[in-house]
Formats: structure tokens, C-alpha cells, sequence
């Protein structure tokens, strides 16, 4: 074949295949843009005349009577509209109604445009997803998104919730609702006042972006954010927030908390106030149960009990508070056999009294027990604290300082008048000692004995009893205050009777046994009773140590 002719019929097959690809392109192309224009253009369905207007702005259809146009799957009917083909917009006026698949508006007035697929509603506004309903005055929807937001005030009701506020949105396609500006929630379990929140009318769960208050029979949550499952009646607060009920206020930096159950735990600063019994708790992290009325207070967690002006403070470990109204059940008592003996246990103790408001308390702490009050302080590994009968039990090497005395023993307890100490009792091992004279002399008055009750007047040491056993070394002094000498005594029983926070006089009972050594000739360094300790380094100096 010739050279010309080769090149001739390459060409014209090169021309051949750009022809079928640029028809590819075009056809292509015709196709995207009809696909285009099927989800974007909006189309006239019908109406009962049509006008057309030509304007300075540009043509114009005028519908009249029974107005039917559509884009998609979206259909939206009208009494009359105005409509640009130019432009893909729509005017309409009268019974406006957008119907989509699941979801349907309705207004007196909306202007539509097209190509945002978003119509400006306004009169008598409603949007529903058939089971919810969106009322208002204005309302911009997007036919694509599902999205409804008002300006001008709207409410939003479902089943059995009522939702207003200033301004808001619903996604019909998602059931989520945010409401912004003076938010009213009503419902037959609970009210909700917020400033900014959101809800899902499918879940039913409420979220907080704004300080809200949830009202219901029984308690007031307060937080600014996190979430209310409003169904299952948990909370989840996300930052500081609070709990009210008529016996009970917590506070913490995040609460968790099922109603239902009545368990919950707080974390973070956690203040527990009993507003029936005036005791506060402060921790780290408090788990309770709001039916059973227990508490459980871990990190660091300190116990205050007001009365009138007067207040302690108890520093442990771990605090568990509980109702003081569970008592034995005798009857139900069970025989176990040990060999040939039999023997009667007791049954565990049954909650056989009611529990409310006024129902005292009992507190248990364990380990590096710290107390603290204007009278009293004191230090043990474990303690009990009972508002019924107001009694205290240090357990574990207690020490309890007074004034001037310091008391040891192998249990110390005390029956407390608000937080002043009106009776202490040491069971076994008891010794007091009280400092005689500046720190730099390191005099003492000591007494022991196996067992020490102490009667306190006005949160002094006023009388003691010891018995048996009993052993004193103290001071004696003139009418001047100077020193006469080292009494050491020992009796079956003593009395010993304080004046000005420091011993004033004893009075012995059976088997008496003493001797006075005069200062000069008594070796003062080793004038010690057997259990003698003087632990003052170990003693609270202020509350703030109690919180360190």
C-alpha cells in the first residue's frame, strides 16, 4: 500500500474514535445533568390554571386553585403560588403542605428555593414525623437534611412530652431536637428548665449544654452538661451538678445516677449533706443508694456534724454512712454444733424499722481516723459514730486529747452532747495524762487503771472514776501554785477531780497505798507509770489538717 494511503486511513480511524469518545462524553454529561436536574429542578404536577407573567425580573408562572409541584420524592401542595423556571424558586401561599417519605410541614406561607432545596415557612407553623409534632411561627426546613429550625418560639410534643423554648431545631430524619432560650420541658414524671439542651424523641434522652434544673416527685437534678435518660431514668453529668432530695443534697464534679434503682456514684469534690441529720460528708468519690440510704465515701473523705454553733469534724480513709433503724431479730436465731456442745448464733440483723427523713445515722470509718473540734480531737485506726444515742468508739490505739489531758486505751468511747464530748469511757488499759507545768519541765500527772469513766463539763475533764487497779503520779502544789513534791498512789478505786484544765485533787478507795517525794530529792526524768505515752505530735491542731 502507498505511504499517502496509510496515513489517510490512520487518520480516519483516529477521527473515528474520537468521535465515539468524545459522543461518550456528551451523553455522559447529558446524563449527570438530567440525573441532576430529577433531584434539584422543582416541577409543576398540576394546578387548576396557570398564568404566565413576564417581569422585569424575569418570567413568572402564577398557579391558581389546587397546586401540585414537586422535586424528587418531595411534593408540596398549595391554594396558589408564584414559580420561576429560571430561577428554581416557588412562592406559595395558602395550606402549604411539604410531604415527604416519613415527614410532613405545614404553613400559611413558604417561599421555596430549589436549587437549596430549603423553604422559609411562616404562619401557623407544624412539622411532623407522624409521631412527633413541631409547632411554630417560622420555620426554615430543608427538604434534604430533614431539618427544621425556628427563630421565633416553637414547641415540640410527643407521646407525652411537651418542649418549648425561643428558638430551636428538630431532624425528623434523626428525632433530634435542640432548644435554645428560656426551655420549658413537661412531662408527667418530670420538668426540665434549661437555657440551651437537647433531646431525642425516640430515646427520650435529654442532653445539657446550659444550666438546667430536672424536677421530679422526689428530687432536683441540677447541672450544666451531660445527659437525663428521661426512659430509663439514669443520669450522666458530665461537670459539677448536684442532687436534692428531702433527706439527702450531693454535689460533684460528675454524678451518675439511676432513679430507678436509687444507685448512683459521684466523683470529684463530692459534698453529701443530710439536711434531716446536719452531717456533711466531703470525698473524692461517694457511691450510694438513695433507697437503702447508704453511703460509701472513699479518697480522703471527711465526716462533719453540725449542732447549733459547735462542729466536728472525723477524718478516714473510707466512711460508710447507713440508717441506725435495723435492729436483731431474735427470734430467728440458728443452732450450730461444735462436738457434743450446741451452740446459739444470732441471725444477721434484719431491717425490721422503717427508714425516712428523721431516721439517725451510723458512720463508720476506717483507718487513720483524724478527729477534730474546739474541745476534743482525737486519733485512731477505726471509729463508729452513732446519732441515735450520739456515741463514738475509737477502736485500735485511740488517743483523744482535751484541753491539757490526753486519754489512751485499748477501745475509747464517748457519748457526745452536739460536738463536745459529755461522757468518755475506756474499757481496758485505760491511762490519762495531763501536761504539768511549761513543755520545757516535761512534768506530768498520770493515772491508769483497767477501766476510766470521765465525766466533761463544758468540754473539760470535770471528774474521773478509775477502777480497779488503780495508779496516779501527779504534782502536788500549794495555795501559791509551787510544787511540793510527786505524789504516787495506788488504790482499788481513785476519784480525781480537775480545776482550771489541770488535775485539782484525788480521793482514794480501798488498799490505798502512797508516798510524797519532796521536787529536789524525786528523779523526775523516770517518774513514769507503766503505760505512760505522750503523744502530742500526733494530736489535729486545725481543721484544715483534717482536709490536707
Amino acid at each position: 500500500m502507498p505511504q499517502y494511503s496509510k496515513r489517510l486511513f490512520g487518520n480516519t480511524v483516529l477521527k473515528a474514535m474520537l468521535s465515539v469518545v468524545l459522543l461518550f462524553v456528551i451523553t455522559f454529561s447529558a446524563s449527570a445533568q438530567k440525573k441532576a436536574d430529577s433531584t434539584t429542578k422543582v416541577e409543576i404536577v398540576s394546578a387548576r390554571s396557570l398564568v404566565h407573567v413576564t417581569t422585569d425580573s424575569g418570567e413568572i408562572d402564577k398557579l391558581i386553585d389546587t397546586v401540585v409541584v414537586k422535586q424528587g420524592e418531595t411534593f408540596m401542595y398549595c391554594d396558589s403560588a408564584y414559580f420561576s423556571l429560571a430561577k428554581n424558586t416557588m412562592e406559595a401561599f395558602g395550606n402549604v403542605r411539604v410531604v415527604q417519605p416519613g415527614s410532613e410541614a405545614q404553613s400559611d406561607y413558604m417561599r421555596y428555593v430549589g436549587n437549596q432545596k430549603t423553604g422559609f415557612m411562616k404562619g401557623n407553623v407544624m412539622l411532623t414525623d407522624g409521631r412527633s409534632h413541631l409547632w411554630s411561627e417560622d420555620l426554615t426546613y430543608n427538604t434534604g437534611t430533614k431539618i427544621g429550625v425556628y427563630t421565633q418560639g416553637g414547641t415540640l410534643q410527643d407521646s407525652t412530652t411537651t418542649l418549648s423554648s425561643n428558638a430551636g431545631s428538630y431532624n425528623t430524619k434523626t428525632k433530634d431536637a435542640r432548644f435554645t432560650g428560656e426551655v420549658i420541658v413537661t412531662d408527667p414524671q418530670y420538668n426540665i428548665v434549661s437555657d440551651d439542651m437537647g433531646y431525642n424523641t425516640e430515646s427520650k434522652i435529654v442532653t445539657f449544654f446550659a444550666p438546667s434544673v430536672v424536677t421530679s416527685d422526689s428530687s432536683v437534678l441540677t447541672t450544666s452538661c451531660g445527659s437525663y435518660d428521661t426512659k430509663n431514668e439514669i443520669a450522666h453529668f458530665k461537670c459539677r451538678s448536684s442532687i436534692l432530695n428531702s433527706e439527702q443534697y450531693i454535689e460533684a464534679d460528675t454524678i451518675d445516677h439511676n432513679r430507678k434503682t436509687g444507685v448512683g456514684f459521684a466523683k470529684g469534690n463530692v459534698i453529701a449533706l443530710d439536711t434531716a441529720q446536719h452531717t456533711t460528708l466531703y470525698c473524692g468519690r461517694g457511691d450510694f443508694n438513695e433507697k437503702k440510704k447508704t453511703m460509701l465515701a472513699s479518697i480522703k473523705p471527711v465526716l462533719k456534724q453540725v449542732n447549733n454553733k459547735d462542729s466536728l469534724y472525723i477524718r478516714a480513709d473510707t466512711f460508710y454512712s447507713f440508717p441506725a433503724g435495723k435492729k436483731i431479730d431474735s427470734s430467728k436465731q440458728k443452732a450450730t454444733a461444735k462436738g457434743k456442745k450446741k451452740q446459739k448464733q444470732v441471725a444477721v440483723a434484719e431491717d425490721t424499722t422503717s427508714v425516712n427523713s428523721k431516721t439517725p445515722r451510723c458512720f463508720i470509718g476506717f483507718h487513720h481516723v483524724l478527729i477534730f473540734s474546739d474541745s476534743m480531737q482525737g486519733k485512731c485506726d477505726s471509729i463508729s459514730y452513732t446519732q441515735a444515742d450520739s456515741t463514738m468508739r475509737l477502736m485500735y490505739d485511740p488517743i483523744v486529747w482535751s484541753r491539757k489531758s490526753q486519754i489512751t486505751g485499748d477501745t475509747i468511747t464517748m457519748l457526745l452532747d452536739s460536738s463536745k464530748v459529755r461522757q468518755i469511757y475506756v474499757p481496758n488499759n485505760a491511762f490519762m495524762v495531763s501536761q504539768s507545768g511549761p513543755d520545757k519541765a516535761q512534768l506530768y500527772d498520770q493515772v491508769q487503771g483497767k477501766t476510766m469513766t470521765g465525766i466533761f463539763k463544758d468540754g473539760q475533764v470535770d471528774y474521773m472514776l478509775v477502777k480497779p487497779d488503780a495508779q496516779t503520779i501527779y504534782y502536788g502544789k500549794d495555795d501559791n501554785g509551787a510544787y511540793i513534791g510527786v505524789n504516787e498512789v495506788t488504790a482499788t478505786r481513785m476519784r480525781i477531780y480537775f480545776k482550771d484544765e489541770g488535775l485539782h485533787k484525788i480521793t482514794y478507795e480501798q488498799d490505798v497505798k502512797s508516798k510524797l517525794t519532796p521536787m529536789d530529792k524525786a528523779d523526775l526524768p523516770n517518774m513514769k507509770l507503766k503505760r505512760f505515752r505522750w503523744l502530742i505530735d500526733k494530736r489535729p491542731t486545725s481543721i484544715e489538717q483534717l482536709f490536707q
